[in-house]
């Protein structure tokens, strides 16, 4: 049972970890994918959410006392919930295993949870670059408009950069907060250089994602955003936040971070990646490095590690 508090209709990250997860573990287990639990057999939970879960974890503790339970670390747990949400530290306790999508997530627990975590990189399939203009520099920002993945930087860095027609910046992404669209919409209306695309496709984005020459991500708070992995998967070098949960995807030593919240850093970066082609080419070398990391079959062989070894210890009892 994959207990995940977005569905299809969300096309969001946990949506999308849920549904490559089920397709992963088909070959050998039942998968049944849910927002909540109701009591319906498994012989294995899934959570995907300490705090948003929160409640089909308890109930899942208090009706299988031991059955095997696996929680799935997002950002807002990780870098939020777990230092004031009762609900989310509950769920920590109820845990025999947990999850964390960076390789710097379990530093942030204490000792006796992190002692129960594991990481496990998401993936994606490899795709080819698409041709670029060597005239403009083509950015893009992937993320639904609300505070964590602070679009707001990007916004601002948009406008620093009005005088460079050479760099164009496009944004993707549904306005999760009103607010934060109104001042996109006024932004794309005033500034010709700056594209708010709204929410699309998962597959019109991963076409974007391959025709631009940079991805940026500018989050505040991130579990392991999958979009930094389609980047690094379709050849597109990343500009980003130094954050937890970018670094524990791409390095802490990556050249591509900026400070969060920057955007007169982030701008510098943009312009950097236009005129400099050498140090563009050094994020794209970094980044096919990491590409790997992020291959279907990696993370396919971790979550089914993970997964066997919890049956096999419910099964003995341990």
């Amino acid at each position: 049972m994959i207990v995940t508090p977005a569905l299809a209709d969300a096309n969001n990250g946990n949506w999308q970890t849920a549904r490559r997860w089920a397709r992963m573990l088909a070959g050998a287990y039942r998968v049944t994918l849910v927002d909540r639990w109701t009591g319906s057999g498994a012989g294995l939970m899934i959570a995907l959410h300490a705090r948003r879960s929160a409640g089909s974890i308890a109930a899942w503790r208090a009706a299988c006392p031991d059955g095997p339970l696996l929680v799935v670390l997002t950002g807002t747990d990780l870098y939020r919930d777990i230092d004031a949400d009762p609900d989310a530290r509950r769920s920590l306790d109820s845990a025999d295993a947990l999850v964390a999508l960076n390789a710097l997530g379990p530093a942030r627990l204490a000792p006796p949870h992190r002692a129960k975590a594991r990481v496990v990189l998401q993936s994606c399939t490899a795709r080819r670059p698409l041709p670029k203009s060597p005239r403009r520099l083509r950015a893009l920002m992937v993320g639904h408009l609300r505070a964590e993945k602070d679009p707001d930087t990007y916004l601002e860095a948009a406008r620093r950069l009005a005088d460079r027609p050479d760099i164009l910046l496009d944004h993707v992404g549904g306005a999760l907060d009103p607010a934060i669209g109104a001042r996109a919409a006024a932004l794309a209306a005033a500034l010709p250089t700056y594209r708010w695309l709204g929410a699309r496709p998962h597959a019109e984005v991963r076409r974007r994602i391959q025709a631009a020459h940079v991805l940026v991500h500018a989050s505040r708070m991130e579990g392991g955003a999958h979009v930094v992995i389609e980047a690094v998967r379709s050849g597109t070098p990343v500009i980003g936040s130094r954050i937890d949960g970018n670094a524990g995807l791409l390095g802490e030593d990556y050249g591509g971070w900026f400070p969060v919240g920057d955007a007169g850093a982030l701008a510098a970066m943009l312009v950097r990646a236009r005129d400099d082609p050498a140090w563009l080419a050094s994020l794209r070398a970094q980044c096919d490095a990491r590409a790997p990391d992020f291959a279907p079959d990696a993370e396919a062989a971790s979550l089914r590690a993970i997964v066997a070894g919890l049956l096999a210890g419910a099964s003995t009892g341990r």
